[in-house]
């Protein structure tokens, strides 16, 4: 993702703004012209940049700063907040609620990845326990039907269309109806699109618009376009009543960060950015944990969100038992990659931990990373239940690894090295043996009972360097209130670092 390349770019000017003994007026100087740098190659456009660079030589005046003061936080935060005000249009947009039938309609230029976008709304909000469903009221495009169809078919959403009928109110309307009826609590409506801005795109969208009067009109805008999007953001807020934006293909341009402090101009909030092809390749836009995530400070209310869709709290108390006592089987592995695939792309995840640069998981990387997790439950797929809930590892023989390498359709230096990876994090959970468990089973109660010697020894050492050693990991427990990291590093089943 470009823009991995740009939150690498500012980390680092400001990494070598603390390197330096002497904060002064020229080291200052340069860190600004080396994010001034990296926004303007992001495609921010420069009267913003200029304007940033100014609030923040205002905010942190040198000369006046008492002695004593740490000048180094001061700057970065001050970098910060001036992001976040880049690209914060300072207004919340339309959020559906559960249980409460909600009307959402999409509308967009023609190739700007609209459809896909709907099915990967619905999908998101599928996972929260809504009741989605999909109208095609696209009847402009050849073959718009068709893909909603596969697409939807694919997530298990129902859809609604036709191959016959050509006005779109129409069908938007019987698609309205229909999911009524079926008790659907989030109708998401797909319009025509155009390959360019003209009367007839905008009419039509004005006629849906009233035909099915949505909560909420979602504008889904192509990323690659940059600053052009303030422009066509304009156009279309002034022709529909857009409450919401969502910007495409920010996983492979530099022109992303151009497209978002672009619409953020026109006061439309952001709400969703599609980082791939893929239905899981969606990401939540919220202004503060998307820059800290840009700067390499984590997300993590975002990832303990993650980690309570994927793990309902009935099974905390199993995995905090099997915590305490240090045993962790094939079979906790199993479980603990499959809530990891569920939390979504791995370089996502992984973003959210505080002191994990962006650029350390590129997209092969991260790629290869989610195919080396299936690889090794496709093994453990081929293997015994006394192999798997084994805590012995001599029962791996070598005639049992044979076994298990043609079951899997792999090859035996495949299985040494899942079971190898399966040694180091045995040896790693086993130095949280003896923890006192809370009488309620409670995985957030945990905390009360971790100590920073526990947690510690219990990092992976690359891990621990990237939050900063010891000082960095106690910040981080005090930030966190002890409760969130430990619920964290037990939720996870210590397994971070995969």
């Amino acid at each position: 993702m470009v823009l991995a390349q740009l939150g690498g770019s500012i980390s680092r000017a400001l990494q070598q703004m603390s390197n330096a003994t002497v904060i002064d007026e020229k080291v200052l100087g340069e860190c600004l012209n080396e994010i001034s740098r990296a926004l303007l190659q992001s495609d921010v456009q420069f009267k913003m940049v200029r304007d940033m660079q100014a609030n923040i030589r205002k905010i942190v005046n040198l000369e006046a700063l008492a002695a004593g003061t740490n000048k180094r936080r001061i700057i970065q935060q001050a970098v910060f907040n001036e992001l976040c005000n880049m690209l914060d249009p300072g207004k919340p947009a339309f959020i559906p609620k559960k249980g409460k039938p909600s009307v959402v309609m999409f509308v967009g230029l023609q190739g700007s990845g609209k459809t896909t976008t709907c099915t990967k709304y619905a999908y998101y909000h599928q996972r929260k326990g809504f009741k989605p469903s999909l109208v095609c009221a696209d009847t402009f495009r050849a073959g718009a039907f068709d893909q909603l169809k596969q697409n939807a078919t694919k997530a298990k959403i129902p859809f609604y269309g036709s191959y016959m009928e050509s006005d779109p109110v129409k069908i938007a309307v019987e698609g309205l109806e229909r999911f009524r009826k079926e008790n659907s609590d989030l109708i998401i409506i797909d319009t025509s699109g155009r390959h360019k801005q003209e009367a007839a795109l905008f009419e039509e969208m004005r006629q849906v618009a009233e035909a099915t009067k949505p909560d909420l009109v979602i504008f889904v805008m192509d990323g690659s376009i940059g600053q052009a999007a303030f422009d066509q953001a304009q156009a279309f807020k002034q022709s529909a009543a857009v409450g919401a934006v969502i910007v495409t293909k920010m996983d492979g341009h530099a022109k992303g960060g151009g497209a978002l402090s672009a619409v953020a101009a026109t006061k439309s909030p952001v709400i969703f950015i599609g980082t791939g092809e893929h239905i899981d390749e969606f990401e939540v836009f919220d202004v503060k944990p998307f820059v800290k995530r840009l700067l390499g400070m984590g997300d993590l209310s975002g990832l303990m969100d993650k980690i309570q869709d994927v793990m309902p709290a009935d099974q905390h108390p199993e995995l905090l038992q099997k915590l305490t006592e240090g045993t962790f089987t094939l079979r906790l592995l199993y479980e603990q990659f499959q809530n990891l695939l569920k939390m979504g792309p791995i370089g996502q995840v992984f973003s959210m931990l505080p002191g994990f640069s962006s650029e350390l998981m590129p997209k092969g990387h991260e790629k290869e990373g989610q195919a080396k997790i299936k690889r090794y439950m496709t093994i453990m797929d081929s293997m015994t239940n006394a192999e798997l809930d084994s805590t012995n590892p001599k029962l791996m023989t070598e005639s049992r690894i044979v076994r298990i390498a043609r079951g899997s359709g792999r090859q035996i230096r495949d299985v040494m090295d899942m079971l190898e990876e399966y040694k180091r994090l045995a040896k790693m959970w086993s130095k949280m043996k003896g923890l006192k468990m809370p009488k309620n089973g409670k995985m957030s109660d945990l905390s009360q009972n971790l100590n920073m010697q526990q947690i510690q020894k219990a990092l992976p050492p690359q891990v621990l360097k990237q939050m900063g050693g010891l000082g960095g990991l106690q910040a981080l427990m005090k930030q966190m209130g002890g409760k969130d990291m430990s619920k964290m590093l037990g939720d996870m089943g210590m397994g971070g670092d995969h």
